[in-house]
């Protein structure tokens, strides 16, 4: 579980978090949502270490990150796996040496572990054939799996992802969904997506934190947005025509079920 207590961030005096508490639970998709500028790139990038709060509390499982010593920082990152935004993969390197790269950074390992794990990640992921291609050489949605890959290399306790759907087609879109939210599962990690894809919201949000103007606006999960009356809330999320009537289908099984 990672906590933030009271997080506040100030960028040359400008308040752009302010005081945000939120728990992010264990072997569950934890979703970040807010339109640009609530501040939520600037939350995952504190709650991940990028930036040190002003003020507040970065709590991993039950240990303020701001008291650690450099080794043991080093230690916690090499238990957290990030997925880039823009997959963030090394153009020069294959896709076997893109995943292999953490385990060289991180892991004391003999070679041949390390070919073992890099081949079961791989496999997870589905991309055996494409072990020896460049980026360059492979589809959008495939570089979202090798980024994947490569952060669960590891077995990371805490995994971070950072609009892993941006730029990919709704099919590919709801693969990549798919994808973490069974890698959460089997892994059992911590997953914070920092995101703005409504399907994945209303898919896998198993915890949503909705943020406005750097401060916590709504939590819950995908069920209770669907019932909730927070207008800023519905408005982000159910903006569009296609998002009102899912929602008018939603709450039309709701209330079948309930009577």
């Amino acid at each position: 579980m990672i906590t933030a207590v009271n997080v506040a961030k100030s960028f040359n005096g400008v308040e752009v978090l302010k005081g945000i508490s939120a728990s992010f639970e264990k072997g569950k998709t934890n979703l970040i949502i807010g339109q640009s500028g609530s501040g939520k790139t600037v939350f995952l990038k504190c709650l991940l270490g990028l930036f040190d709060p002003t003020s507040g509390e970065i709590m991993y499982e039950k240990t303020d990150t701001s008291k650690l010593s450099t080794y043991e920082r080093q230690k916690l990152r090499s238990e957290i796996g990030t997925v880039f935004q823009g997959s963030a993969l090394f153009d020069s390197m294959t896709v076997e040496q893109n995943v292999k790269f953490p385990l060289e950074m991180f892991a004391d390992l003999p070679e041949k572990e390390m070919r073992n794990r890099v081949n079961e990640v791989l496999e997870r992921v589905n991309l055996t054939d494409a072990r020896k291609k460049y980026p360059s050489e492979i589809s959008g949605g495939m570089q979202k799996r090798v980024a994947i890959a490569r952060a669960i290399v590891n077995n990371p306790k805490y995994l971070f992802c950072d609009e892993p759907n941006s730029g990919l087609d709704p099919q590919t879109s709801q693969l990549i969904d798919k994808l973490i939210h069974e890698i959460t599962k089997e892994y059992n990690t911590t997953t914070i997506i920092n995101t703005h894809d409504m399907n994945s919201v209303l898919e896998i949000g198993e915890k949503i934190v909705y943020l406005k103007n750097g401060l916590k606006e709504w939590e819950g999960d995908k069920n209770s947005i669907v019932t909730s009356d927070n207008p800023a809330l519905l408005n982000f999320v159910f903006s569009s025509q296609v998002f009102k009537k899912a929602r008018e289908a939603m709450l039309f099984h709701l209330n079948k079920e309930q009577k």
